[in-house]
């Protein structure tokens, strides 16, 4: 990598200069910044401190930018760059790095999952344990709208700004583009969270729909786990979403709806704890034989959701469960079997009863509540309803209920495939359900998997996943797919991705840099889709065995060093000022300025604490 920035030299100063106070400045000018940390008086030297900054070489332009911003603030920057994200994640594991270039994109329209996993103790992705940090989030996640803002400044004021656990660097847009020479424009959905729903699109020419796959692209050909509680990543998000029908979705600006899910309907009781689902019947399990989708016969019904959310609530369901946390707020899950139960109970913030906003728009009202999925029967009134009990009041539960990881699996399937001992799992002998080497072409292939979803994964290899439509999946509606075959190739650089989808080789290409913006624009045959993304980017911190870990100085070191204003000039304005992973859901007038005086002061401090 070119090398744009030099070591600028730091001034001796005193100590008394060192430790004054400053203040913090944001949109509301209210917070006060934390003084670097006391010691003794000492002069400190002017050497460069060693800094180790881990990222992927798809973020190259990001690392030089923060590369060249800590230099000028006294920094000697180390990269440590992998090629892929099984590389990088490999080197962050085993505590590889100073600071490493994260993103988190809130997939579910939440503040709650924007900080939960990430920053809880104990959550699925976290390294921090801060029980100051615990209990804002806990309180926030119980609050509404209303309440929920002056918790997050104030969470936000202690993850960044007092214990400096992230540096934020931007918000993103969302952005894909698509070959409108072959594919109907129209019939590709750009969501602000939601992951692109594969049942939608359409060729132009719909005499293809039977004979011609539809090729998307990943950067990622290991996938972490077929089984949608084990992974929560880009390398199987997308696909476990198209795999998996959940209970509820999101609409493209984030609302919940109940449109192509596995309920017809949704309702919040009064009190915000109980939440009613009334279930379609016109969904089986897909399963693979021969290479090819088949119907299983099997009916998803309530006893697999019953099932599918019991296990994605419990941390010992699975080893290596990797979003058990979403779903900590689930009590219990239970089917209704008595209609009248649901006219005794009213809707949260209204005077219907349940039962009628079940009934809303359905060509049959209830006549029955079956305990069995097989007796089921939509158009005779006979359905079944599930209803789920929260711990406390937290209507943020729908949004987790539309994660990709509360995808309804098949109860008789994984259980006969998951006959292991979770407490004695071997990895190198029991097999899970989901395991990525099942549907790997090769000796391992042993495709297992039972899908509810519109599209169901048959075989893949590092060159590309081939799926096929489910054929028993919501038949003769809008929801049933219009392409029965999907192919992901797997092209891990972004220039050579764009340059397939110009060639034709593939018809739609996520995550477009800002910086190829222009080139989609200048062909005639692509269409550039945007809009405003819950993704920001930011530095996190190691936590363990380094020197970052144990100084709340040098980490505000580098928090001081981010300029943002010249990172969303590189990006054209096509990058958004960020605070924390909130920002794009949640506005608590907090700003970060770069503050090259108070980098220095804060370096300085560390340096003499040594």
């Amino acid at each position: 990598m070119k090398n744009k920035g030099k070591f600028a030299a730091l001034l001796l100063i005193s100590l008394s200069i060192m430790l004054s106070g400053c203040k913090l400045t944001t949109k509301n000018d209210v917070a006060e910044s934390p003084s670097p940390t006391q010691g003794t008086e000492a002069v400190v030297d002017s050497n460069p401190v060693d800094i180790e900054l881990l990222g992927m070489s798809s973020n190259e332009a990001d690392i030089n930018i923060v590369r060249d911003q800590l230099t000028k603030n006294g920094f000697k920057v180390k990269l440590n760059v992998q090629a892929d994200y099984g590389s990088f994640k490999s080197q962050q594991d085993a505590g590889n790095y100073d600071i490493a270039m994260s993103s988190w994109t809130t997939v579910t329209g939440n503040p709650d999952y924007a900080v939960r996993s990430l920053f809880k103790t104990g959550g699925d992705y976290s390294i921090l344990a801060d029980a100051e940090i615990d209990k804002l989030i806990d309180a926030a996640g119980a609050q509404t709208p209303e309440e929920y803002t002056e918790t997050y400044k104030q969470f936000e004021q202690q993850l960044v700004f007092d214990k400096a656990y992230i540096a934020p660097l931007y918000n993103s847009l969302k952005a894909q583009a698509l070959n409108q020479d072959v594919l109907n424009k129209d019939s590709v959905r750009i969501s602000k969270s939601r992951s692109l729903p594969w049942e939608d699109v359409d060729f132009k020419d719909t005499a293809k729909r039977a004979k011609d796959a539809l090729v998307l692209q990943s950067t990622m050909p290991t996938l972490t786990s077929l089984d949608p509680i084990k992974g929560n990543d880009g390398s199987i998000n997308i696909i476990n979403t198209n795999m998996y029908v959940r209970l509820v979705n999101l609409t493209d600006d984030d609302k919940i709806t109940s449109e192509g899910s596995l309920s017809l309907n949704h309702a919040i009781a009064e009190g915000n704890s109980d939440y009613y689902f009334i279930l379609r019947d016109d969904i089986n399990f897909a399963q693979i034989k021969n290479k090819l989708a088949v119907d299983t016969g099997e009916r998803v019904g309530a006893d697999d959701v019953i099932f599918s959310l019991n296990r994605a609530k419990d941390k010992n369901s699975v080893p290596d469960h990797r979003t058990f946390t979403l779903h900590e707020h689930i009590n219990n899950v239970e089917l209704v079997t008595d209609a009248a139960a649901l006219e005794a109970v009213k809707v949260s913030g209204g005077s219907d009863n349940v039962k009628s906003a079940l009934e809303k728009g359905l060509g049959s009202k209830i006549s029955a509540l079956v305990s069995d999925k097989k007796q089921a029967n939509n158009k005779e009134g006979k359905y079944q309803v599930v209803k789920l009990t929260t711990t406390e009041p937290f209507p943020q539960v729908l949004n987790y209920l539309a994660h990709q990881s509360a995808g309804i699996v098949s109860k008789k399937q994984v259980e006969s495939i998951n006959t292991y001992d979770v407490a004695k799992f071997d990895v190198n002998k029991d097999i899970p359900y989901g395991d990525q080497n099942t549907v790997t072409e090769g000796s391992a292939y042993n495709n297992t998997l039972f899908t509810s979803g519109p599209y169901i994964l048959s075989s893949k290899n590092d060159y590309e996943a081939i799926f096929y439509k489910n054929p028993a999946y919501m038949k003769g509606t809008d929801n049933e797919p219009n392409i029965a075959n999907i192919k992901i190739r797997f092209i891990k650089d972004a220039d050579s991705s764009l340059s397939a989808l110009r060639s034709g080789e593939i018809h739609i290409y996520y995550g477009v840099s800002e910086t190829k913006f222009d080139v989609v624009k200048g062909d005639s045959k692509l269409a550039l889709q945007t809009v405003q993304s819950n993704a920001v980017s930011y530095l996190l911190f190691n936590t363990k065995n380094r020197p970052v870990a144990e100084s709340a100085d040098l980490r505000k070191a580098v928090l001081y060093s981010i300029n943002q204003d010249e990172i969303l000039a590189f990006y054209n304005g096509n990058k958004f000022k960020a605070i924390s992973t909130l920002s794009p859901l949640v506005n608590t007038g907090m700003e970060l300025k770069a503050d090259p005086a108070k980098a220095k002061e804060f370096l300085n401090a560390y340096k003499a604490s040594k």
